[in-house]
C-alpha cells in the first residue's frame, strides 16, 4: 500500500467536503436514496434514550474532578464501556500533571480563563457574570457535597481512548473527542458529560459488528481540560510524531494514522438564549436554539477547518432531526485548540464559547446545579441532535458502509 503524503491527504478531504456539500445542494434524498445510504442507517441507531443513560451513568462520579479517585473511577468506568461496545485498541494516555504556580500580576491568564475569550467573538447584548465554584455550601445535595469532596492531587494522569480501524486506509484518521473531568461541586453533566456521553454513543455505533469505515476512526475522552488542556496537549506532545507510521514496517498497522480531522464535542444541552436584564435566565429551551460548529479563524489550518465545519453543517441539514447547525468562525476553550495548528479542527458546542459562555448565557457552567435532573429532554434532545451531525458526517467522511448492502 502506498502512503499518502500530506497533499493527498488534503486532496481526499476536500474531495468529501465538496460531496457533502453537493448532497446539502441537492434535492431532498428519495425512498430508494434513503434505504441505500449507510450513514442514515447509522445515524438511526442514536437514540434519546439511550443517550441520557450513559449520560446519567457519567453522573455517578459527580464532577469528575481531575487529580481524584472519582476521577480515576470514571476513566475506569468509559474504558469498560467501551471494550463493551467492541471498540477495538483501547488503550490509555499516561502524562503527569503538577499544578502551576500561582499567576501573578501582568501574567497572561490561562487558557480556559472565564475571564478571556481568545480568539472569540465579541461580547453582545447583556453580560452575566460567569466563575467556577468552589464553595462546597452552595450543592444542596448532601450526598454530592460527599461525593465531590475529596480534592485534586498533583502527579499521575490517564485519559482513554479506542479506535475504528479503516479498512482501505487504515493509515489515515479522524478524531472524535470530549473531555471527560468536570468541576464546580455538581455531576459536571453538560460540562462535559453531555460531550462525553456523545463521543461514547458513536463509539458504540460506529464499532456494531456489521460497520465498516474506509478510514479511521479514534474516540477520545480527554482528561485535565478544566486546568488548562493539559490532557489533549499530552496526546498531541506524545503522538504528533508518530503520525502515519507502521509499526512495524510491513505489518499494515498504524499505532497513530495521520490526522485527518479533530472534532470536539464539549457541552451540548443548553441553548436557552441571552440573559435578561437581571442576569437570569430561561429556564427553556428556545425554540431557536442550534448545534454550533467552530473553527478558528486565526488558526495555521483555517481554511481547511472552515471546510470540514461546513462538511459538518451539511450532514447537519441530511441527518439531524430537529435542531439546525450553524458555523462561526470564534473555536475557544477546548481541547480542539491544542489540535488547531497541527490538522483542522473544529468543535461542537451549544452556544460559541467566546462570545456567549464566556457572556454568561449558561448559569449553570462550573456550577453546583449541573447535574442531570436540572435538564429537560428538549436540552438532551440538542446533545442527540448534536450527535446526528457528527455520526453523518464522519460517516460520510470516514467511508462508512455496512456489511451485507
Amino acid at each position: 500500500m502506498r502512503k499518502l503524503n500530506f497533499a493527498d491527504c488534503t486532496a481526499v478531504f476536500l474531495i468529501m467536503s465538496a460531496l457533502a456539500r453537493l448532497v446539502h445542494a441537492g434535492e431532498p434524498p428519495n425512498a430508494s436514496n434513503v434505504a441505500t445510504d449507510p450513514v442514515k442507517t447509522l445515524v438511526a441507531r442514536l437514540d434519546l434514550a439511550r443517550y441520557k443513560a450513559t449520560l446519567k451513568g457519567l453522573t455517578q462520579f459527580g464532577d469528575r474532578r481531575q487529580g481524584t479517585d472519582r476521577n480515576r473511577a470514571a476513566v475506569d468506568w468509559i474504558e469498560a464501556q467501551l471494550r463493551g461496545y467492541g471498540c477495538a485498541n483501547t488503550a490509555r494516555i499516561h502524562y503527569e500533571f503538577n499544578t502551576p504556580e500561582p499567576r501573578k500580576a501582568g501574567d497572561p491568564l490561562p487558557p480556559d480563563d472565564p475571564d478571556q475569550a481568545v480568539g472569540g467573538g465579541r461580547y453582545r447584548g447583556i453580560v452575566a457574570p460567569t466563575g467556577v465554584n468552589i464553595d462546597s455550601s452552595r450543592q444542596p445535595d448532601a450526598r454530592l457535597r460527599t461525593l465531590n469532596s475529596q480534592p485534586s492531587r498533583d502527579g499521575a494522569r490517564e485519559e482513554v481512548y479506542c479506535t475504528k480501524v479503516g479498512t482501505v486506509h487504515p493509515e489515515l484518521m479522524y478524531i472524535v473527542s470530549a473531555h471527560m473531568d468536570g468541576h464546580g461541586w455538581g455531576e459536571a453533566a453538560n460540562d462535559d458529560g453531555s460531550g462525553t456521553a456523545l463521543v461514547m454513543e458513536l463509539a458504540r455505533v460506529l464499532s456494531l459488528p456489521d460497520v465498516k469505515t474506509e478510514r479511521s476512526i479514534r474516540f477520545v475522552l480527554w482528561n485535565n481540560e478544566e486546568t488548562g488542556l493539559n490532557g489533549a496537549e499530552a496526546y498531541v506532545a506524545q503522538r504528533a510524531a508518530l503520525q502515519g507510521q507502521e509499526d512495524p514496517p510491513g505489518s499494515g498497522r498504524y499505532p497513530e494514522p495521520k490526522w485527518l480531522g479533530m472534532i470536539q464535542h464539549d457541552m451540548m444541552l443548553f441553548d436557552h438564549g441571552m440573559p435578561r436584564r437581571d442576569g437570569t435566565s430561561s429556564t427553556q429551551q428556545r425554540p431557536e436554539a442550534d448545534v454550533n460548529i467552530e473553527f478558528q479563524s486565526a488558526s495555521k489550518f483555517a481554511p481547511g477547518a472552515q471546510e470540514l465545519a461546513w462538511a459538518f453543517h451539511a450532514a447537519n441539514e441530511a441527518y439531524a432531526t430537529q435542531y439546525p447547525a450553524s458555523v462561526g468562525p470564534h473555536m475557544t476553550h477546548t481541547d480542539s485548540e491544542a489540535f488547531m495548528d497541527h490538522v483542522p479542527a473544529i468543535s461542537l458546542r451549544e452556544n460559541e464559547r467566546g462570545r456567549d459562555i464566556g457572556a454568561g448565557w449558561d448559569p449553570h457552567w462550573h456550577q453546583p446545579t449541573d447535574v442531570y435532573a436540572t435538564f429537560s429532554d428538549d436540552d438532551f434532545r440538542l446533545g442527540l441532535n448534536a450527535a446526528q451531525t457528527t455520526l453523518g458526517a464522519v460517516g460520510r467522511l470516514s467511508g462508512a458502509s455496512l456489511t451485507g448492502r
